[in-house]
């Protein structure tokens, strides 16, 4: 990209050191700060500082993993379309906050000093990111929070988002949230995909005021616009492209709930930074907590995980163990 330009430490207006020595500080479009990750066997990410959003998931062969519109604003305040942006501290517009919460249009900062992360995972390809309220924020969501993401590359080429939220409340006081990894994935067709592990659950169908459903399909396929919150789903979705011959596997982890969503033609028509036809060659596939809220009280911390890997979709969900596919074992 053009615009792109390495920042020196002093320069950064992120301030914090990379802990990653596979981390860089750049400047993406408009002049926003963004952090480039880069594993040695080949795969990449990019997470932009505004909304701690991940706008690019590359395999090792180079091939983008996500979608983002050619007509995305990347300009605050106005949230980054496509990537996955962070849904928080409430999914929906059902309440009094902006739709989707804050957290996508706020400015984080490096995390300079991060408590110790348990994960599973050997990566060092990764970023640590913080946001806090501010006194703006305050006024319009009145509750005391840190909220912590960890990005980071797996040896595999998986893409793991990890966030902790901490009720930092000093006069005790509890509060609730619902929360979504709203993952744009990068689809040859729309009529091509079909999203396997969500049959026989209940749904709540976004486009019948939150009536609840109960799905009838083998898999999921789609023919016309979809907005369902699927409740209660397992640990592991697989979204299975024909065309491409590839298989995304979505894990996650504190997330009971997950969001599909298509916009189809006439929503897409009326989205001022969403292409005509884009939404043939998107689908979102969200980890999510949207049921019930999740509720800290002050001095808890919540957290919730999601895994992305991408393997050759010879394999179905029922036999599906991406690791063994990603290592040849």
């Amino acid at each position: 990209m053009s615009s792109e330009k390495v920042l020196s430490s002093a320069s950064a207006s992120a301030s914090a050191p990379l802990a990653s020595p596979h981390a860089e500080l750049c400047r993406g479009i408009n002049g926003l700060d963004k952090v480039v990750l880069r594993d040695p066997r080949g795969s990449s990410a990019e997470v932009y500082l505004y909304g701690a959003h991940v706008t690019s998931w590359k395999n090792d062969h180079g091939e983008e993993l996500l979608f983002v519109s050619s007509k995305a604003i990347f300009k605050p305040p106005k949230a980054i379309r496509g990537g996955i942006p962070i849904c928080f501290p409430q999914f929906s517009n059902i309440g009094s906050l902006e739709q989707h919460g804050f957290a996508r249009n706020r400015l984080w900062t490096i995390d300079a000093d991060p408590p110790p992360f348990s994960t599973t995972s050997s990566s060092k390809t990764f970023v640590d990111l913080i946001l806090k309220p501010s006194e703006e924020d305050m006024k319009i969501w009145a509750h005391s929070f840190e909220f912590r993401l960890r990005v980071a590359l797996g040896p595999g080429g998986d893409l793991l988002l990890t966030s902790r939220i901490r009720n930092t409340s000093v006069d005790g006081k509890p509060f609730s949230f619902t929360f979504a990894y709203h993952t744009y994935f990068s689809v040859s067709d729309i009529s091509e995909v079909r999203v396997e592990g969500l049959e026989t659950l209940d749904y709540l169908d976004n486009l019948q005021n939150r009536e609840r459903f109960t799905e009838q399909g083998d898999a999921i396929t789609f023919e016309s616009e979809v907005d369902k919150i699927y409740l209660s789903t397992p640990t592991k979705i697989a979204i299975l492209d024909h065309e491409k011959k590839r298989t995304f596997v979505l894990r996650k982890d504190g997330l009971p709930d997950a969001v599909v969503w298509n916009p189809w033609d006439k929503k897409a028509k009326a989205m001022v930074d969403f292409g005509d036809e884009e939404y043939k060659h998107m689908l979102c596939v969200e980890a999510a907590a949207v049921e019930k809220p999740i509720t800290l009280k002050a001095g808890e911390e919540w957290k919730g995980r999601q895994e992305l890997s991408a393997v050759p979709s010879s394999y179905c969900s029922g036999q599906l163990d991406p690791q063994k596919v990603l290592h040849g074992s």
